[in-house]
Parts: C-alpha cells; structure tokens; sequence
C-alpha cells in the first residue's frame, strides 16, 4: 500500500517560518525549504518573507526553470487543506460619482450668452453715437 499524504492547515505551516524551519506553500502543496535558504539564488529573505500564507503566485511570478522545479520534489512534505487558505478577493474600486465635463462647456455657454449680445448692443451704441458726432 501506498504512504498516505499528510495533509497541513495554513496556521500549521506558518509555525516553521524561521530560518532554521522553514515551510511554504506553492501549488496547494507544503515544502520544507530550510536546507535550501543559503543556496536559493535571490537569497533566504525572499522565501522567508513567503512563509505563513500560499506563495504560490510569489512563486509563478518569477518564472522558475524546470530545474527549480524538479528539485521541489526532494522539499515536498504534504498537502495544504484548501479550506485554510483565505480566498482571494478581487479589487473593485470605490464607486464614485460622474465626472460631469459638460458642466464646465455650460458655464461658458451661458456666459457668453449673457456677453455677446452686450457686446453686439455696445458696438451698436458705439456706431451711433460715432456716425452723429461726425455728422
């Protein structure tokens, strides 16, 4: 018969988030990545702050080789039970009113409403009193 999987909660694996035990979570499994610390190429401080939660995207992110994941295989310690994993929520932003860009058009419609014809009445005063005075 085959060795039956061990199966851990999130608050399990977080409970080896030091250097000297260190667990993660990548692809619903849990690894012990303590011997790997001083040997992973972007240095023991990438996978620590990885610890206590699912680094599986962490881990995608980076695009690891083949290689990467081969070796992950000699770190495996069992499953995660799903059910402690916080599901992801996505981002919706804050609802906020309309930005109304006509308002600033009808204000200077309803300005120029009010100048123009002044302007037309100004300019006609203007003709008459300068036709008269040079009469």
């Amino acid at each position: 018969m085959g060795e039956e999987k061990k199966v851990f909660t999130l608050a399990d694996v977080a409970e080896h988030s030091s250097a000297k035990d260190c667990w993660l979570v990548i692809g619903g499994k849990v690894y012990n990545v303590t011997k790997f610390l001083e040997d992973h190429p972007g240095g023991d401080d990438v996978l620590l702050s990885a610890t206590g939660k699912d680094a599986t995207d962490d881990f995608e992110d980076v695009g690891h080789s083949s290689t990467a994941r081969a070796m992950m295989d000699e770190m495996y310690v069992g499953e995660i039970d799903s059910t402690t994993i916080p599901t992801k929520v996505q981002y919706t932003p804050p609802k906020q009113p309309q930005y109304n860009h006509d308002k600033t058009s009808e204000f200077v419609i309803k300005i120029l409403q009010f100048l123009v014809p002044l302007l037309i009445l100004g300019v006609a005063v203007g003709i008459r009193f300068y036709t008269k005075s040079s009469a």
